[in-house]
């Protein structure tokens, strides 16, 4: 049986045109105005709704295995649909961590067995995420590592990365860095600023994640390895990544939704679900980022979705883990706050959430296109909705954009041309 969906604006192309799409046998078959439906066709009607390829995510944690009573590859990669993502990018700070080739086999098997999305696995850089012992690049990328990286950890030898570099460019896979040098950290559970001086919190400074910038991009421009930047949050990171980009080093990054609409100055009291790692950073840093997701210096949007259990998130950010969910409420958190806005276009919010972040790897995903896979997301941008709790798949609830309004929440995601199910839930099904 074939799927049209019909009657929706879709962004198709870098464009948003009133489109029909044929889906058949998996793939995309046509797109046109006013495709007349075959017999059989089982009928999607988008009517006043945004169509786009699924969305792609190159930063998710799964918990899966080690960590499963914060979530699993199954209810991840379902609230990965849920948010209107079809492909996604996990993380390998699991237990045990996918040192070998062995390992990384089976996740990766774990992954298509029990994924609701399509999901590609990377590889540690260093076994255990901490030592300086590297893991087989070659081996690792034989057995389908799609990058290398110790995300939640910062590589602290600059010798360990040269050298991972080195192994990394041999085999062209990218090196993925949670960029963080823990000797200026130094406790810290928030940005380091008059806000945590007024709090009476430890503050992280900034200059903990540009310093590795500034080092790991004369490492790249040393070996010539592609160099992705995790999550980036500084201005000072931003100049120094646009200065190398500039110079024609082989940088890449992204940044996540909590950094683009949230900073400091909106910390208030010391609460859990506003502590992630890199924090949220001042005024001032969130518009550089903002105006380099805008020039291309940043690549594309990433969640960096980090589910934690009830209990973790809560008490004082002193105990509490660093991280947020983010898979579900992404897209409509950037719509709300950027293109309703006005800040950026919603083609510019599309690309780097769709294409933009698939070329990073190269992955076949991002786009519609006939005969390509029929991964294709549908939102509401009109509907007014509150974030609850009860809305969420995930295991993890730890969000601080809960009770907040929002426009473009999800309304189907579509994998394989198959329409993924979800449960009963608060804000729909």
């Amino acid at each position: 049986m074939s799927l049209i969906i019909k009657n929706g604006t879709v962004y198709y192309q870098g464009k948003l045109t009133k489109l029909d799409i044929l889906v058949a046998d998996g793939k995309v078959k046509q797109i046109a105005p006013h495709i007349v439906a075959p017999a059989d066709s089982k009928v999607y009607d988008a009517n006043g709704q945004l169509v786009t390829p699924g969305l792609v995510d190159i930063h998710v944690h799964f918990r899966d295995p080690g960590l499963t009573y914060k979530e699993t590859i199954a209810t991840g990669s379902l609230a990965a649909a849920h948010g209107g993502f079809t492909t996604v990018c996990a993380m390998p700070n699991v237990d045990p961590v996918p040192n070998t080739p062995e390992l990384l086999h089976n996740q990766i098997k774990r992954n298509q067995t029990d994924g609701h999305v399509k999901v590609f696995q990377y590889a540690p850089i260093t076994k255990n995420l901490t030592s300086t012992d590297l893991v087989d690049a070659q081996a690792m990328a034989d057995a389908g590592a799609v990058a290398f990286t110790n995300d939640g950890k910062g590589v602290q030898e600059a010798g360990t990365m040269y050298d991972a570099m080195k192994a990394a460019k041999t085999v062209q896979k990218a090196i993925v860095a949670h960029v963080e040098d823990n000797s200026l950290v130094r406790g810290g559970v928030m940005n380091a600023g008059p806000i945590a001086d007024k709090l009476n919190l430890p503050g992280i400074l900034s200059v903990s994640e540009s310093a590795q910038v500034a080092r790991d991009i004369e490492l790249a421009q040393a070996t010539g390895v592609h160099y992705h930047i995790c999550h980036i949050s500084t201005a000072e990171s931003i100049r120094q990544v646009r200065a190398a980009k500039a110079a024609g080093i082989h940088v890449t990054c992204e940044v996540s939704p909590h950094h683009l609409v949230l900073d400091d100055t909106m910390i208030t009291k010391d609460d859990p679900m506003m502590k992630m790692n890199p924090p949220l950073r001042s005024f001032a840093d969130r518009q550089a980022l903002i105006a380099g997701l805008m020039d291309g210096t940043i690549d594309c949007i990433a969640t960096d979705h980090a589910p934690h259990s009830i209990e973790e998130k809560s008490g004082s950010m002193l105990t509490a883990p660093f991280g947020i969910t983010g898979s579900e409420t992404a897209f409509a958190i950037l719509y709300t706050n950027l293109v309703k806005t006005r800040i950026i276009s919603l083609e510019q919010l599309l690309a780097a959430m769709t294409a933009k972040a698939a070329a990073i790897f190269n992955l076949n995903a991002g786009v519609l296109a006939e005969n390509k896979a029929a991964d294709i997301a549908v939102f509401d941008l009109h509907q007014e909705h509150q974030i609850q709790t009860a809305d969420f798949v995930s295991k993890g609830k730890n969000s601080p954009f809960v009770n907040d309004v929002v426009y473009g929440w999800p309304k189907a995601t579509f994998v394989d041309g198959q329409q993924v199910q979800f449960p009963q839930l608060g804000g729909q099904a």
